[in-house]
């Protein structure tokens, strides 16, 4: 699919908490796996961590951050094994984030919102250009 067209698709919502302890990527992998869910996102996420494990902008430098910190959004597709980032405050009010890489463990809360468009299938694909698997958009086949 071209970046330019756009598919039409019914959207269901699955409203979920996860509680302290959880690790945040990997809770929501499996839940959009053990689910057979073919096109997930993160339409909201609120909640705190104590760790996080980022991979900042220069595509190699992985830094883990120790907190508590909050969740000041949460973005990404779960679907053909997810792609995430998040920003995160600290107690000065300081915010930073990156793509997640592991280890985004929960403190006291997250609650989060996945969405699924029933009607579409995403994988993720070697794009030659970059030399990353990017985002790939199909038809669920009928």
């Amino acid at each position: 699919m071209q970046t330019t067209e756009a598919m039409h698709s019914p959207l269901t919502c699955y409203p979920m908490r996860f509680e302290p302890g959880a690790d945040l990527k990997e809770g929501l992998i499996r839940f959009v796996e053990d689910n057979k869910l073919s096109a997930a996102f993160i339409l909201t996420c609120v909640g705190s961590v104590t760790k996080a494990t980022l991979r900042m902008a220069d595509s190699k430098t992985i830094k883990t951050y120790d907190g508590p910190f909050e969740i000041v959004s949460l973005v990404g597709t779960l679907s053909g094994g997810g792609h995430l980032h998040i920003s995160l405050s600290d107690s000065e009010g300081n915010v930073f984030g990156g793509h997640v890489i592991s280890d985004v463990t929960v403190y006291t809360t997250a609650e989060i919102v996945i969405g699924n468009c029933s009607a579409a299938v995403m994988s993720r694909e070697t794009d030659k250009r970059t030399g990353y698997k990017e985002l790939a958009v199909y038809q669920r086949p009928a």
